[in-house]
């Protein structure tokens, strides 16, 4: 038989015969392995501790002196996580096979055996080895796509939100100011956490505030502080939230609604890191990190006069936008099953997944509510679920989404161009058939009804992965 080139693994045979050791030497070197002896399992174990190189395989008789394969098996244990142990014997029953097993070995031959028969139990314990640093390399893969799909208490897997989640990483990095954009209902205020939460200010807290949700004539006092005295109502000092921040971050959420006279002592904050409560003329310096949020187009507010030009430009250091849900439907399935997880946890119910008819319908709809009306939605259908899996009848609220859809086929199509209208189209009915089949690209081949090949090309040519 030919050495196979490149092949060279290390093999340890344990046998207490000579003319065994030597033929199976014979045998595996001209099978293109590297081999080494020893004439019982102390000797073999005491090779194991020198540690000098490591062995692919083992073939290991049963029957020997000073130590037998069967307590050479047990002494060796820490020493073959990655090795495989074939055990010989002449005297062998399935009883022995089935206790080598146990004891760790991977597989069992037959004394007298043929030489295809030594090579044959090597290449099933090659294919397993195989199998095994495959599934180790996967399971490498997963950690990474996992954490990769991650930022803060976020998952995304859009290409579109990895780049979010890319600059957001880099920004948490730095002391700078970062405003964030998107529709309501998209995460801004997770991506601010997750920016904190991977910041050097971590450890310190992140107060939200809303500036849409505090009375105008309050919204002054609990950002700065104010005195005792200022005003009806300050029966004692009051530090504010910019003050409780102090080390760590303060989230504006709907930085837009702020009004015009905040927006110049904001301003002052920015430019100066100093805060004057109400009621007092001294200034208080801060170490505060500023995220401000909005769902409002600032640059069109500043030229309808509503917000202040400068402001926007010191806010506007790092913009990050979040795409709609509309934009991004590949992330509906993993969201979904990350929110059938936590609200089945929640609520002690087992739901395994959703159906596809009813992943379709979400695939499908267009998602005013972005995020938020998903999340909302999945929670109430786990609530009603009286199966395990969730069926498109506890989506009905979603209505006649296929018409919501097309009624927006002028947004996501734009010319007259029939080529490029059929890519969108190929893109997007893609899209569907990959989340209704969990991922399964021959199903979904067949529902598009394409050959495998082609949806492949397909997925590839449109960057699907």
């Amino acid at each position: 038989m030919k050495k196979k080139p490149g092949s060279h693994k290390q093999i340890l045979i344990v046998d207490d015969e000579a003319n065994m050791r030597h033929m199976l030497s014979l045998l595996l070197t001209d099978a293109g392995y590297r081999t080494d002896t020893a004439e019982d399992g102390s000797a073999a174990l005491e090779k194991l501790k020198q540690n000098h190189y490591h062995y692919h395989y083992i073939f290991c008789d049963i029957k020997m002196p000073n130590m037998d394969g069967m307590a050479f098996l047990e002494s060796a244990a820490g020493y073959l996580e990655t090795t495989s142990v074939i055990m010989m014997s002449a005297y062998g029953t399935i009883d022995t096979a089935v206790e080598a097993m146990k004891k760790g070995a991977y597989d069992y031959i037959s004394k007298p055996f043929k030489p295809d028969e030594v090579l044959l139990a090597l290449k099933k314990a090659e294919e397993r080895e195989s199998l095994k640093n495959e599934n180790r390399e996967l399971k490498d893969r997963l950690e990474n796509v996992e954490q990769s799909n991650r930022f803060g208490s976020m998952i995304a897997e859009s290409k579109s939100m990895q780049e979010v989640f890319t600059l957001a990483r880099k920004v948490a990095c730095y002391n700078t100011t970062v405003l964030i954009t998107g529709e309501s209902g998209t995460g801004k205020e997770l991506i601010a956490r997750g920016i904190h939460s991977e910041s050097m200010r971590a450890k310190e807290p992140v107060i939200p505030v809303n500036c849409g949700g505090i009375p105008e004539n309050l919204l002054e006092s609990e950002l700065f502080g104010h005195k005792k005295g200022a005003f009806t109502g300050a029966h004692r000092d009051y530090g504010g939230l910019f003050e409780a921040a102090a080390g760590g971050t303060i989230f504006l959420d709907e930085i837009g609604d702020l009004p015009m006279a905040l927006q110049v002592k904001l301003l002052r904050v920015l430019q100066d890191n100093e805060i004057r409560p109400v009621g007092t003329a001294d200034s208080k310096k801060i170490d505060v990190r500023i995220i401000a949020a909005t769902s409002k187009d600032l640059a069109d507010e500043v030229g309808k006069g509503n917000f202040r030009e400068d402001l926007f430009y010191r806010l506007n250091v790092m913009p990050i936008h979040l795409p709609s849900l509309a934009e991004r439907t590949e992330d509906i399935p993993l969201l979904c099953r990350f929110f059938i997880d936590r609200y089945s946890t929640r609520f002690k119910k087992n739901i395994t997944g959703i159906s596809p008819d009813a992943m379709s319908m979400l695939m499908e709809y267009t998602w005013p509510g972005n995020v938020r009306e998903l999340e909302n939605l999945v929670e109430r259908a786990v609530i009603l679920a009286e199966e395990q899996e969730l069926d498109s009848e506890l989506f009905s609220s979603l209505g006649r989404a296929g018409e919501s859809r097309q009624n927006k086929m002028d947004d996501i199509i734009s010319g007259y161009s029939l080529k490029s209208g059929k890519q969108v189209l190929e893109k997007i009915l893609i899209r569907k058939a990959l989340a209704t089949t969990g991922g399964n690209r021959t199903k979904a081949a067949r529902l598009l009804e394409i050959s495998h090949p082609s949806l492949l090309s397909k997925i590839k040519e449109y960057e699907l992965e």
